[in-house]
């Protein structure tokens, strides 16, 4: 693992990158996350979209002294990335969910490389041999992972960003069908993330997963694109 991760940061020494990182009261996972990124030298910018939180996310994105966008309300995962990207300076992001477990730069560097490399212009990350309901979920629908990486020119031009809310993934997925964009999936071993219900508790975490499926079912019989 080592001489690999060591051979993809040779290769993307001349490239820069911006992690985009929507989160909505993530205060317990948000610190590592950043940590992790600060600690990747291809990593140029960070941009921490806080969508509406009521808890310490904010406060603890901006101890770290990455860049930190406050939303008053909540707007949803699309509208808080599309607000992130007015903020970005580099021609690729990678973009990561706020509740990850277990992330290193060996993920991050396996999501970017194909990217820098124009291997790809789009990545997609799925794990395993994380846990076993996440590992799962993933298997059934891979292509609703929040991990990964794309050319800034190409999540630009994805016109429904901004109201697909938790229909973000389908959104993307819409446009990269429609457009030609190359994509390529990309395993992350060892990575997970807090399942809904373990945040929110079993009743509300329920609900807002309820909520979240119905968002994404919107956008998949929806236009844009």
């Amino acid at each position: 693992m080592g001489d690999q991760t060591e051979t993809k940061q040779l290769n993307n020494k001349n490239h820069r990158i911006t992690s985009i990182i929507a989160a909505y009261n993530e205060e317990k996972t948000i610190g590592p996350i950043i940590d992790v990124l600060k600690s990747v030298p291809i990593i140029e910018q960070i941009v921490v979209v806080s969508d509406g939180s009521t808890d310490r996310t904010v406060d603890i994105a901006r101890s770290r002294n990455v860049e930190v966008v406050d939303l008053i309300s909540n707007v949803g995962k699309g509208g808080a990335l599309y607000r992130g990207l007015e903020y970005i300076r580099t021609d690729v992001v990678l973009l990561l969910d706020a509740d990850l477990v277990g992330l290193e730069e060996s993920h991050v560097l396996s999501l970017v490389h194909p990217v820098t490399e124009r291997e790809a212009d789009v990545t997609i990350g799925v794990f395993e041999e994380g846990r076993f309901a996440t590992d799962f979920a993933q298997k059934i629908a891979p292509l609703l992972s929040g991990q990964r990486a794309i050319r800034t020119d190409v999540i630009q031009n994805i016109s429904d960003l901004e109201v697909s809310r938790y229909g973000v993934e389908v959104a993307m997925n819409r446009y990269i069908r429609k457009n030609g964009v190359t994509m390529k999936l990309v395993k992350l071993p060892g990575l997970t993330h807090v399942m809904k219900e373990e945040k929110m508790g079993l009743m509300k975490g329920l609900r807002h997963r309820v909520k979240m499926y119905w968002e994404i079912l919107k956008n998949s019989y929806g236009g844009g694109g």
